[in-house]
């Protein structure tokens, strides 16, 4: 079931749209239950999906009203409660994301949250990239609840979850400030203090499965004329050498290991932050299977020209438990095998990295990993997240994925890309029955 190499000879891109097309999921056999956004209040975008005796939500909420800082966030805060409230049980904000236009509203941000959660406080990432809408901020949040499920924190950045017989581990907004040393030095520094994190919450780096690091000027060289994003690849790959990335899984080895799911994005400054997922289980009925796409050379195997250590992560990564499948997706864009395409045409970077998804992720491609009846349509994504490098494009990469993705709950930020020609990088997370992806 391992990842292959894909280094084949460049040949014609054929287009999934056309020979990997997918009719949505049937109604009845679907896990996500999506809510589109409400013109009306506070974006109500959400959806949710019934995992065993829990439900998990998942909120991406962006203000409608331009007061003041206060105003939009108690507005998001306001609509989050309305639609947690109306779930079958109690629901705790296990882990959220928040995109913030204006970095000097970090403090003030942080307050006004922490007043409102108190003592529950969610495992938080506040990053630096602004909502394409013209917001102050917009709010993605995960929220459980359940008769058996439990929530225990571990500090102000980590907390675990623990439901349907597994204990997940969320590690969130750790921060590594630009230091005279450069990037490698500055994410040595983060993956140390997220291995810390993840060993006070019990656990270690090995179980991680998916993680983001949000690099400030990720485009820019440093002193020594390297790219700064390939200077994170370069400590995430020798920071890896002594991780033997596994899950208490019934999972083959594989020889190369299992690298994580990953978004490597750009945010306003020189600071660099990282988030993380991990996993623990005793379950026996599962699997963890790192997933490439037929038509893209996996990233740890680029060619030393794309970057001289190459990005340690898998195109996506699927939890096989019991009959259901969840799916990360990692972050996506015009890259066919190792190649950037469609350089300056944002039409056509969104088209193809959509494209990219939907053949990552497609019962074809989990049969090819070796996993039946595996696999998911677009429609059995909860959520996604739009990275635009140019905030001009907002309206035109929108009404493509408003077209292809339907009503999936989705927010948009501002954020370069890792490749100074790609204008649109996009991810999200799905979840599927086993037998039920249409192809």
């Amino acid at each position: 079931m391992s990842p292959r190499g894909r280094g084949a000879p460049q040949r014609e891109v054929v287009s999934v749209a056309k020979s990997f097309a997918q009719a949505p999921t049937p109604e009845s056999s679907r896990m996500v239950l999506t809510r589109p956004t409400l013109a009306s209040s506070a974006a109500e975008g959400f959806s949710s999906v019934r995992i065993g005796d829990s439900t998990r939500v998942s909120l991406m909420l962006t203000p409608h009203g331009r007061g003041g800082l206060r105003e939009q966030i108690e507005e998001l805060l306001t609509a989050q409660h309305r639609i947690l409230g109306r779930q079958d049980y109690p629901m705790s904000v296990t882990s959220q994301t928040v995109f913030l236009r204006n970095p000097e509203d970090l403090d003030a941000c942080r307050q006004i949250l922490s007043r409102h959660y108190e003592s529950a406080w969610p495992a938080t990432t506040i990053v630096f990239q602004a909502p394409c809408c013209g917001a102050a901020l917009a709010l993605e949040a995960w929220a459980v609840g359940g008769p058996n499920t439990h929530v225990k924190h571990f500090g102000a950045n980590t907390l675990s979850v623990d439901f349907d017989g597994n204990r997940w581990i969320y590690c969130t907004g750790i921060r590594s400030p630009q230091t005279g040393e450069g990037v490698y030095q500055q994410a040595r520094i983060l993956l140390d203090k997220m291995r810390a994190s993840l060993t006070k919450a019990g656990t270690g780096f090995q179980q991680v499965i998916r993680t983001w690091f949000y690099l400030g000027s990720i485009t820019e060289n440093e002193k020594n004329g390297s790219q700064r994003y390939k200077e994170l690849n370069r400590a995430r790959a020798d920071f890896y050498q002594d991780v033997a990335f596994q899950c208490s899984l019934a999972h083959p080895n594989i020889p190369q290991g299992i690298y994580p799911a990953s978004t490597g994005i750009g945010m306003h400054g020189k600071d660099l932050l990282g988030s993380c997922i991990a996993l623990e289980t005793h379950r026996t009925d599962g699997m963890l299977l790192p997933l490439e796409n037929p038509q893209q050379t996996p990233a740890y195997a680029y060619h030393p020209r794309f970057s001289p250590k190459s990005p340690k992560f898998s195109r996506g990564m699927a939890l096989v438990l019991g009959n259901y499948i969840t799916t990360w997706v990692s972050g996506t864009a015009s890259v066919v095998y190792s190649n950037s395409l469609h350089p300056g045409d944002i039409t056509k970077q969104t088209h193809q990295t959509i494209d990219n998804i939907q053949r990552l992720i497609s019962a074809e491609n989990f049969g090819f990993h070796g996993v039946s009846q595996g696999g998911c349509a677009l429609t059995d994504l909860a959520k996604i997240r739009v990275y635009l490098k140019r905030p001009e494009d907002f309206s035109t990469c929108k009404a493509i994925c408003d077209e292809r993705f339907g009503t999936i709950p989705v927010i948009y930020a501002v954020a370069d890309v890792c490749r100074p020609e790609l204008l649109v990088e996009i991810e999200g997370v799905a979840f599927s029955r086993r037998g039920s992806a249409a192809s």
